[in-house]
């Protein structure tokens, strides 16, 4: 396993049962998934921000945030990382506004 996002994910799967008060992943689980979306959430527009003011840096340090948080959610509804990537792989080739279109209301 040498990709960084596959030991991320298996990171963050080892610590959520962990012990909250050394864990941050132990700890942001605990307080459930409302909690888990809330965060993603404050990390993307914080993603957001540092895209529109053309921070690179800042971009890359929030986008890192916001992927950690995203597979902490992902993790905690058990969506694993190759559901995720059976989903790329579903939409790969399609058009992003057919893909749209073919969704469900």
């Amino acid at each position: 396993m040498s990709d960084p996002l596959d030991r991320l994910y298996a990171t963050i799967l080892a610590r959520r049962g962990g012990d909250a008060a050394t864990s941050y992943v132990a700890k942001a689980t605990a307080k459930g998934r409302r909690k888990l979306a809330e965060k993603f959430g404050e990390e993307a527009l914080e993603t957001v921000i540092a895209a529109v003011a053309q921070d690179r840096a800042a971009l890359l340090s929030e986008a890192a945030d916001a992927t950690f948080h995203l597979l902490l959610l992902l993790a905690d509804a058990g969506i694993t990382l190759d559901d995720l990537r059976a989903e790329l792989e579903r939409r790969e080739g399609v058009s992003g506004i057919a893909e749209k279109a073919a969704r469900p209301e």
